[in-house]
């Protein structure tokens, strides 16, 4: 098991370096950074000039990407393009926000979706399992930036009418502490939550159920319950295994588009995630930060199709990397 990962990341770092050289030409050719300085008349000439040479902008595009990549090696990828400001403080800021709002939905709807997916295997063509096909599909269908605007305008009018405020629509509040901290934070992220939960169920329990429908057919299955095996320790020790294998799968590969919709949803509710933080540096135009935070979001994508390799040979004997 070692060695396939030692292997693993030794594949991971060309592609790492493909994906952010591809993504530093794209961005690069998105736009000049400098043009709204330019139609500034108080900025001098010489200020401009200043930043050109220090941010390597009149060297090819190329060249520009391995200066770059010293410098998010060397110097935790440097200073903004247009300001002084370090970029890693504020990325680690942002990223623990995310982190909070990603991880705490994957776990809800992991949680609820294989629940509700095993239950629906079992309970095959009954009112239960229409039930939550029919919102599995309305919940895959949804786009996330309406379904945090439906929440959005949900809680809002909530508060408007009653004067009730149970989540908190937009912001986050980052100095509050103690027990205080808990109530306040779950009060901030419940709604972006709740968002990305909603989407990822849907996604979960379909996949659940159709993966535990073709394990509890199988021949194994059949010959524990001829040996008169309890019909709960045949589905919790020999159909629910192995029927999480896809599911791992799919968390790990939706990773990346939770990811993505956590960008939609921090927008909307003005989170002050990653997601936010890069819509904000790329309407700037803001390359440095921009590719900080697409190096970051590869990096933890990679590292997540990993820990799903791993966890194949502990949820299947059958798999060995030798």
């Amino acid at each position: 098991m070692l060695t396939y990962v030692v292997r693993r990341l030794l594949y991971s770092i060309p592609v790492l370096f493909l994906s952010t050289f591809l993504s530093f030409i794209f961005v690069s050719y998105a736009g000049n950074p400098l043009a709204q300085i330019r139609q500034n008349p108080r900025i001098p000439a010489s200020t401009i000039h200043n930043l050109i040479v220090q941010n390597h902008l009149d060297k090819p595009v190329v060249l520009r990407y391995f200066y770059w990549l010293k410098e998010a090696i060397f110097h935790k990828f440097g200073d903004s393009l247009l300001v002084a400001q370090p970029i890693w403080p504020d990325i680690t800021r942002t990223l623990g926000h995310t982190a909070q709002v990603v991880l705490l939905a994957e776990l809800v709807a992991i949680v609820i979706g294989v629940a509700v997916g095993i239950y629906s295997a079992i309970r095959q063509y009954s009112a239960f399992d229409y039930t939550f096909t029919t919102i599995s599909f309305l919940g895959y269908a949804m786009p996330t930036f309406w379904l945090a605007l439906l929440l959005q305008i949900l809680f809002v009018d909530i508060y408007l009418k009653w004067h009730v405020r149970i989540f908190y629509t937009s912001g986050l509040n980052s100095g509050s502490s103690g027990s205080t901290w808990s109530l306040d934070r779950l009060q901030h992220i419940a709604l972006p939550v709740a968002t990305l939960s909603i989407i990822s169920f849907a996604l979960y329990s379909r996949y659940m159920r159709a993966s535990m429908l073709d394990v509890i057919n199988s021949d194994y299955v059949r010959t524990a319950r001829a040996k008169g095996v309890p019909e709960w320790r045949v589905i919790m020790r020999h159909v629910f295994r192995n029927a999480l294998i896809p599911i791992v799968t799919i968390a790990a590969l939706n990773l990346g588009a939770v990811l993505g919709g956590a960008i939609v949803t921090e927008t909307v509710f003005t989170l002050d995630g990653i997601g936010y933080y890069f819509v904000s540096r790329l309407g700037t135009l803001d390359l440095y930060a921009v590719m900080a935070y697409l190096t970051v979001t590869a990096v933890i994508i990679i590292a997540f199709n990993l820990l799903a390799d791993i966890l194949y040979g502990y949820l299947d004997p059958r798999i060995r990397y030798d």
